[in-house]
């Protein structure tokens, strides 16, 4: 493994991000906000129901495995904590940065490669248009318009996935007994750190894969090469997000109302 050289292009990944930062703070990319309403729209259309589908999907199955085993030590309302706990806090945000990573993410390098290798790019600032502001900033910023809300919707998915499974399908507990269950162990405070847990995976994402799309070269295949590169990287990072978010959030206090 050459450690040099990751840590080289770790730090050109550093010097890149607050170069897209940067324009941000200081409102550049506003030059351009048809790019960033086109942009979002984009991202709804392309990632929003392969997203809610994937999080119903593992909701079901949180669903499920949280009954049987309730079921197993008597205690079958309790399948409502899994819900509330399992969906909101590590299980959607994972299926989030997963789907993130494997579509978003290297859609934005496929495309921003597939620029870079035809000169499209070098075309752009040729006219006096920044590269940088124009094709990654804007992605940045119609990312933190849209996935907040598209994040909040998938986490109602996997919750109603999960009554679905619990009380329609296995039907070992009434709707109102998972409920009362499922109410006690949600709070707004563990909502707002699941968001934030989620919109780090997604900023990192978008990042990364600017980052890789815009300093492709080498063809098709380096194009190719920046994509896996990048799905690499966000996976690791998606899971790191992960487990430093949890420790931070609930680590020290899981806030678990049980024996009073």
């Amino acid at each position: 493994m050459n450690v040099t050289g990751s840590l080289e292009t770790f730090g050109d990944i550093v010097v890149f991000v607050l170069s897209i930062l940067g324009r941000l703070a200081n409102l550049r990319v506003f030059r351009h906000f048809g790019e960033v309403l086109r942009q979002a729209g984009i991202l709804i259309l392309s990632s929003t129901l392969v997203i809610w589908g994937l999080v119903f999907i593992i909701g079901l199955q949180c669903g499920i495995e949280g009954a049987y085993f309730n079921r197993s030590v008597g205690a079958p309302a309790y399948a409502g904590v899994f819900a509330a706990w399992c969906d909101l806090r590590e299980l959607v945000p994972l299926c989030f940065g997963y789907m993130m990573a494997a579509k978003v993410g290297t859609g934005i390098v496929a495309e921003l490669g597939s620029m870079r290798i035809s000169d499209e790019i070098d075309a752009l600032e040729v006219m006096g248009i920044s590269g940088v502001t124009f094709l990654c900033a804007t992605r940045l910023l119609a990312a933190l318009i849209v996935l907040p809300f598209v994040y909040l919707c998938a986490i109602g998915a996997g919750f109603f996935a999960s009554y679905l499974a619990v009380v329609q399908q296995i039907g070992d507990v009434s709707s109102g007994g998972f409920f009362l269950i499922f109410w006690e162990f949600q709070n707004p405070p563990d909502l707002l750190y699941s968001l934030i847990k989620a919109m780090a995976m997604a900023i990192i994402i978008v990042l990364v894969g600017c980052y890789y799309g815009y300093n492709a070269s080498g063809g098709p295949v380096g194009v190719g090469t920046a994509t896996a590169k990048s799905m690499v990287f966000n996976i690791v990072a998606v899971h790191i997000v992960g487990m430093l978010g949890t420790q931070l959030f609930w680590g020290t206090n899981p806030r678990a109302p049980i024996g009073g």
